[in-house]
């Protein structure tokens, strides 16, 4: 039988340890002389992942995509072996809103602008190569072109810069279909993907408030192109679509889909 002093004790070695191992891909816990080593030692890849502050429902904590942008990042860098993931951004192309006040957002041009300067850093640090990622649907196009410009300016000097966007556009697309292939109701923004995801990765900390997952039904969801139709009734609560049905267990399909999608494309692109 173990003490509550003795239980206690092995609690916080086990922290420490899940810390010291996470410190071995991220950035901003690790020392100057632990991110030398690791360049030195082959991880010469930095990967810039971009998440986003933004209203998410009843349901979802503001910082969701940020969160998840996170967690996505670590499992990115240690399944490709050679990669640190950078500070996750926390801010995306987006506007606040009083009538749904969570949101704060940047303007294309400085997001795009404040990328380009974190992958310029992150080269002058010693990386060889830098990936640009993002959680939000807003900034891809920044995000494609500031890798497009930076990949011309460094390319002679051996360094690359990508984009990696099938993280988002392809896996997200993937999912949706997966989900209304298995008879889902359509959801997008703060819906299921967002929902379930948030309960596998951070149900047990906080990020969705799961008492209200119930009645997580908002506007009526659009596909890519589609118009609102006018006469549709309007919740306005930040979600559009049925989140309803938002599980864990879905949430780790749609985690290991992005992942997967990641480091596939990145071996692609960095051969």
């Amino acid at each position: 039988m173990l003490f509550p002093m003795q239980r206690f004790t092995i609690s916080i070695a086990l922290l420490a340890l899940s810390t010291y191992a996470q410190s071995k891909v991220d950035f901003e816990m690790m020392t100057w002389p632990e991110v030398k080593k690791a360049i030195e030692s082959g991880k010469t890849t930095a990967l810039i992942y971009n998440g986003g502050t933004e209203h998410r429902g009843p349901q979802n904590v503001n910082g969701g995509h940020t969160l998840m942008a996170h967690a996505t990042v670590i499992a990115i860098a240690e399944k490709l072996g050679n990669a640190i993931a950078a500070p996750v951004l926390p801010f995306s192309p987006n506007n606040a809103s009083p009538a749904l006040p969570g949101t704060i957002g940047l303007t294309p041009p400085l997001f795009a602008a404040m990328n380009e300067q974190i992958a310029e850093q992150m080269i002058k640090n010693g990386f060889k190569n830098v990936v640009l990622m993002g959680d939000h649907g807003g900034g891809q196009t920044e995000l494609g072109e500031v890798a497009k410009k930076l990949d011309e300016k460094y390319s002679s000097q051996g360094i690359r810069v990508v984009f990696c966007d099938e993280v988002y556009k392809k896996a997200n697309g993937d999912f949706d279909k997966w989900l209304e292939a298995n008879h889902y109701p359509l959801s997008s923004h703060a819906g299921i993907p967002d929902t379930s995801e948030m309960l596998y990765l951070g149900g047990d900390k906080g990020w969705v408030r799961k008492e209200l997952i119930a009645t997580a039904l908002g506007d009526p969801p659009r596909k890519p192109g589609e118009t609102r139709d006018p006469n549709a009734k309007r919740i306005n609560n930040g979600i559009q679509g049925d989140a309803r049905p938002s599980t864990p267990e879905l949430g780790k399909r749609i985690f290991d889909m992005k992942v997967a999608e990641a480091v596939d494309q990145i071996h692609r692109l960095l051969p």
